[in-house]
């Protein structure tokens, strides 16, 4: 069995690093690396993943005062994958970043093909370390996070007087399926005949699709998580359009925190998004660009997750009760303290039937 190469979480790896650096601002005279960013196929303007992990770059070239933009490419299909990476890697590029679990053969590939050029793939983690030590593989506990907001939405749907809350996802990944099996452990822990419904858009791009899938989960509930990108934004109008009409409905947003996105009034003041899941994959884009900067760069399998806030609610959540809050914050504890394990696992309908999850994530 190949040996998988385990980096210890150093001063490199946490969150805020920010916040912590000495170079900032004007008047940096630290030579400007380059970062091309490859996109999956949800685009940079998905409001999530890949708009989320590019800030990352944006954020790390704003606080370094470099003078030039980073570059990215939009990727149209799978097969756009190794043409986009390699356009960087003929340009040069000091670090290039792949935004998704679709890209593990692609990474590979360039690995050989470009054995000195560093990368970054963040939602890849099981490569063999020791063969590829120009990657660096981040992975997320999105379960521990999922969790949380699963807490969060169980709690509403029983403040609104519903036993049923919904989730709708955009692929069937391994990090999707701990998305789905840290909130169904979530709402379970609240209430463990809950009903938890289920629906697989298999794309990420899809908005009018994540807003049929809405309207058919709304009509059986009022809470509704999606891990979704792009596809995602249309579950958040569905949210919008149902609450103008005098329907309250909510949801939990991801990766980034979306809050603002949910405003349905012209003051935007009001939103229909209750938390989100805060995937800090801009944390990892940034702390990857650091390393570059700083000549710190090695390969190797890097996590982020809830004891070092790789994962976890926004730090501003107006549309939570301080009581709930307070709930959240408890569960989070006993989570770090071992008193919870969360599974990484989604439990099927065979298992529990409060879940229309069948193990067939396959969505026409």
């Amino acid at each position: 069995m190949k040996k998988i190469l385990k980096v210890a979480l150093a001063a490199m790896m946490t969150v805020g690093l920010a916040a912590c650096s000495g170079n900032s601002g004007e008047g940096s005279d630290t030579e400007q690396i380059s970062v091309g960013f490859v996109t999956d196929t949800g685009g940079i303007n998905d409001k999530s993943f890949n708009e989320t992990s590019y800030k990352g770059i944006q954020d790390f070239y704003t606080e370094m005062g470099y003078s030039e933009a980073p570059k990215y490419i939009e990727s149209k299909a799978d097969a756009d994958y190794v043409p986009n990476l390699s356009t960087f890697a003929d340009e040069g590029a000091n670090l290039i970043v792949a935004a998704g679990y679709k890209f593990d053969t692609a990474i590979q590939k360039m690995a050989e093909n470009y054995p000195d050029q560093k990368m970054l793939v963040i939602d890849v983690n099981w490569l063999d370390a020791e063969k590829y030590t120009n990657i660096m593989q981040v992975g997320f506990a999105e379960h521990e996070g999922s969790f949380l907001v699963g807490v969060v939405a169980a709690l509403k749907a029983q403040e609104l007087g519903e036993d049923t809350v919904g989730y709708i996802t955009g692929g069937d990944s391994a990090s999707m399926l701990r998305f789905y099996a840290g909130y169904q452990q979530g709402v379970w822990a609240v209430d463990p005949n809950m009903k938890i419904l289920f629906d697989n858009a298999n794309v990420f791009d899809n908005a009018a699709l994540g807003k049929t899938l809405a309207e058919k989960q709304f009509a059986e509930c009022s809470v509704i998580f999606h891990a979704a990108g792009g596809t995602g934004n249309g579950v958040i109008e569905a949210a919008k359009e149902a609450t103008l009409a005098g329907n309250e409905k909510w949801v939990i947003g991801v990766d980034s925190d979306q809050y603002e996105q949910g405003f349905y009034d012209d003051e935007k003041t009001q939103s229909v998004i209750l938390t989100s899941m805060m995937k800090r994959v801009d944390t990892a884009a940034y702390d990857a660009c650091k390393a570059v900067a700083e000549n710190t760069f090695k390969g190797g399998v890097y996590s982020y997750s809830l004891a070092n806030n790789g994962v976890g609610l926004p730090d501003e959540n107006p549309n939570l009760t301080e009581d709930v809050l307070a709930t959240v914050e408890e569960y989070k504890q006993k989570v770090l303290d071992g008193e919870i394990t969360i599974e990484d696992a989604p439990v099927t309908n065979e298992e529990n039937p409060n879940t229309s999850f069948t193990g067939s994530t396959s969505q026409e």
